[in-house]
């Protein structure tokens, strides 16, 4: 399908001042680990390495994230601490810091040595988190959990734009979901690791040892890859005014409702992922017992290689295959992105309830995989979409605004939404049935979420017609 970027965006300078504009002619330039060429009508050399570079980023982005999943029971007792609180800390905090500099440091991003952003962002979250684990307090721990999300904030947006300079349209799915595995990886990692470390050195040396590889990496990353932008003319300093550039994104109403349905998926992920650990540690604590016991192993420990294996496995595959297969999809036309994941929500979004509700312990661990193989087939196409439907220059900034919904409904309100509700169902049908039935609600935001991308697929289609 022809780029028709500069057809919907006619106020902007012309493209061809701008490295990534995908109708230059020029040739691309050549950092070390290589990169395609901007013109889709050219042949295609996947960057293979940059790919795998950026997949192993977020994965350690993920793994210092989620790693609280599975210490929240002993931080909770070691802390005295409710479900409300654990809710603000393992979304709440984060998504702070994370949404008021997202925006800022996506706009930075555009303008600026985005591989040097990934670098100072992955140092920043590392530290961090090595810091969570000297925390004495609900407060310390609020403080550190914060400082985790500002350093995340500056990796996502400048990654998805890098990645979009790095790769022709028709395989930005696939890229972009190479990036996303590091999301079930991350999580598979930090779910293990950590459960095996609570169990033998405690969740203060968990966070410890999940803190000191980005701190590496980080070092490591200027060094072997290169800023595509950094051999542009000096014509590609010319940059749209943040107000602007708001502006016209946000007059696409399809744009505004991919935002929207984006964050209600999330809340359903976040607040699920944020207490599966405590579901199956307080809900079927004699089969987890029993099963850990046969295995020689520490029910903590066995749960968290039970959950990373639904999460890396399942996750890692419905990512791979939603890049893979909605490319071919959207072949015709990028509405098409936009219908893939309104399917995958709408499916995910009644076994992210049966999850919770189901009295079986295998049962529910087998809902677990299939809602997550549902959920993240969207992350390809619907970032795909976004980075397809921007103009160049206000990338960064698009994924931004995206993720911005993405942490205020998703991140701040899902994981805080169930703690809250867990302490007031506990009040009423004890702790037990009471997180049980917190849980179970978050389907109902995802299949709004689904109900939302159907009408964002129509939104698209008009806008195309009228654009063409």
């Amino acid at each position: 399908m022809t780029d028709q970027t500069t057809a919907r965006f006619p106020q902007t300078p012309p493209d061809d001042v701008v490295v990534s504009d995908l109708n230059s002619s020029d040739p691309p330039p050549s950092p070390i680990l290589g990169a395609a060429s901007r013109d889709d009508d050219s042949p295609k050399v996947f960057p293979l390495g940059v790919m795998l570079l950026m997949m192993l980023i977020y994965t350690l982005n993920f793994f210092d994230r989620q790693i609280l999943t599975i210490l929240v029971e002993p931080i909770k007792a070691d802390l005295d601490l409710s479900d409300s609180q654990i809710g603000a800390i393992s979304g709440l905090a984060f998504a702070l810091l994370y949404t008021a500099a997202g925006l800022p440091l996506a706009r930075f991003a555009d303008k600026t040595n985005r591989v040097h952003m990934i670098s100072g962002a992955l140092a920043v979250w590392s530290i961090f988190t090595i810091a969570c684990g000297f925390t004495r307090s609900f407060g310390q721990m609020l403080l550190t959990r914060i400082g985790v999300g500002v350093g995340e904030a500056g990796c996502t947006p400048a990654a998805h734009s890098l990645i979009t300079d790095y790769v022709p349209r028709h395989r930005r799915a696939l890229a972009l979901a190479m990036y996303q595995m590091g999301v079930p990886l991350g999580s598979l990692t930090g779910l293990v690791v950590g459960g095996i470390l609570a169990s033998t050195l405690g969740w203060r040396w968990a966070f410890f040892i999940a803190g000191a590889p980005g701190l590496l990496l980080a070092v490591i990353v200027p060094f072997v890859m290169k800023e595509p932008r950094r051999q542009a003319s000096a014509a590609a300093a010319v940059h749209i005014p943040l107000r602007a550039g708001l502006a016209v994104l946000w007059r696409k109403r399809s744009f505004a409702y991919i935002c929207v349905a984006s964050g209600f998926s999330a809340f359903g992920f976040y607040g699920l992922s944020a207490f599966s650990g405590s579901l199956y540690i307080r809900t079927h604590p004699e089969q987890l017992g029993t099963l850990a016991s046969s295995l020689g192993m520490a029910p903590t420990a066995l749960l968290g290689v039970l959950l990373g294996l639904m999460v890396g496995i399942c996750g890692g595959l419905g990512t791979f295959l939603g890049g893979f297969l909605s490319d071919r999809f959207a072949r015709s036309s990028i509405a098409n992105y936009v219908l893939f994941c309104a399917v995958a929500i709408t499916a995910a979004a009644p076994l992210f309830t049966l999850v919770a509700l189901a009295s079986d312990m295998r049962v529910s661990l087998g809902l677990f995989g299939a809602a997550l193989f549902c959920q993240t087939m969207s992350y390809g196409p619907v970032y795909a979409a976004i980075q397809t439907v921007a103009e160049p220059r206000m990338r960064g900034m698009a994924v931004a605004i995206q993720i911005l919904f993405v942490n205020l409904i998703g991140l701040a309100l899902g994981p805080l939404f169930v703690g809250v509700m867990s302490d007031l169902f506990t009040s009423w049908f004890g702790a037990i049935q009471g997180l049980r039935f917190a849980i179970s609600l978050v389907g109902a935001p995802m299949l709004l979420s689904g109900l939302m991308f159907i009408h964002a697929t129509r939104l698209v289609h008009r806008e195309d017609a009228a654009a063409a």
